[in-house]
């Protein structure tokens, strides 16, 4: 089994493949100031095992198309959604977000948590527009810097596995670049990361492991994956994720 499908099989089993929260995706919710009563069409666009998706199926009146390029996710998704009963709402599709097959103006919403670094912000956000509505909403979460400098050896390693990674006023810019106007920005917090992501993650260490002979190539995917969470540890001011909201300005 090669890296990639060592780095799925360790990621299927989670809620989360990237920090976030319910209540984070509740709370940008309310920031987009979004009619909850309204009948509304989504795309959460690298959905992963669904934990976005789930959410805005509860909180929404929506009909939502949940995007990922890993079937294994999207089953896992297919199983939450038809547990919690909102699987009538829920269409799953497997595809690249590079290659959405949507119409144009098709969407109220846009959702991505922690997705859109697959192809880069400024790609996802200049590619995507087009399938908004005039009027329609953007809601990214992307990796941020918090401040203007940060120790060298933090920088390396995030220029090194992410080169986009930026101040928000930098992301806010790439937004109004390509036609959208920000309404809103927050940070996630600690929670988002430690419980919500690497400690449910770091307890699938130990199966994981076994799973794969305790081989080589298993135990270099636990390593890299311990030493993010070391970074995060160490660094945590100086980095996060920041939710971005913004609306597509006009056609």
């Amino acid at each position: 089994m090669d890296d990639y499908a060592l780095l799925i099989d360790l990621h299927r089993e989670g809620h989360r493949q990237g920090p976030g929260g319910d209540a984070e995706t509740e709370q940008a919710i309310n920031l987009a100031g979004v009619d909850r009563s309204a009948p509304l069409k989504v795309a959460d666009i690298g959905c992963g095992t669904g934990a976005s998706t789930l959410m805005l199926a509860r909180l929404l009146n929506a009909r939502i198309t949940s995007v990922d390029f890993l079937p294994e996710f999207l089953q896992g998704l297919r199983e939450r959604a038809e547990s919690m009963g909102v699987d009538d709402r829920i269409t799953t599709l497997a595809c690249s977000m590079d290659s959405l097959p949507f119409a144009d103006e098709d969407f109220d919403i846009l959702w991505a948590e922690g997705a859109i670094y697959n192809i880069g912000f400024c790609r996802g956000v200049a590619a995507w527009r087009r399938f908004l509505k005039p009027g329609g909403l953007l809601v990214a979460s992307e990796i941020t810097w918090l401040t203007d400098s940060r120790p060298e050896e933090l920088q390396r390693h995030w220029q090194g596995e992410y080169s986009e990674i930026d101040v928000a006023s930098a992301k806010i810019r790439i937004l109004e670049r390509h036609g959208y106007s920000p309404i809103g920005y927050f940070v996630l917090p600690e929670r988002c990361w430690l419980e919500e992501y690497y400690r449910p993650m770091q307890a699938r260490f130990a199966a994981f492991r076994s799973r794969h002979g305790d081989s080589d190539d298993a135990r270099a995917i636990v390593s890299a994956e311990e030493r993010e969470i070391e970074l995060y540890e160490a660094y945590k001011d100086f980095y996060s994720y920041g939710f971005y909201i913004a609306r597509k300005v006009g056609g």
